[in-house]
């Protein structure tokens, strides 16, 4: 148990400090940055695969989408060929704003593990992949 609570507080961690020095201040959570950033990174997609991309239910990304569309960060707009379905897509500010705050996250990450060598590094990385990859439910 003891290196599963180690990973969730180092997350917990990252997240709170993430939201202290860099995302608080254009309203956004940990778990609006990380829609945000799913949708920088891959584009535009359906409600229901980003919900499974950031791990998290639909009606949990549901009020996230809210809170970010009301920002003026993402959109919603219907399917083409099924109106119920949404696609949700970041906005030009949306976008501006990620490429503002990802190299900040991203120096965050590295104040993280600075006390690490590369090659520790690369073997956490690993051993997390693997734990990720054997919890994959189909």
């Amino acid at each position: 148990m003891a290196a599963i609570s180690n990973i969730f507080r180092v997350a917990v961690m990252f997240r709170n400090l993430s939201e202290r020095r860099f995302l608080l201040k254009h309203n956004l959570t940990f778990s609006g940055f990380t829609v945000l950033w799913v949708l920088w990174v891959f584009g535009k997609m359906e409600s229901y695969q980003l919900a499974e991309e950031c791990g998290i239910s639909k009606g949990t990304l549901t009020g996230i989408v809210s809170t970010l569309e009301k920002h003026g960060l993402i959109r919603r707009i219907r399917h083409p060929q099924d109106g119920r379905r949404k696609i949700v897509m970041a906005t030009d500010r949306g976008e501006t704003l990620m490429h503002r705050l990802f190299p900040k996250i991203n120096r965050l990450e590295q104040e993280f593990v600075r006390g690490l060598e590369q090659t520790e590094l690369s073997s956490l990385a690993r051993m997390l992949r693997i734990i990720l990859h054997s919890q994959d439910t189909p």
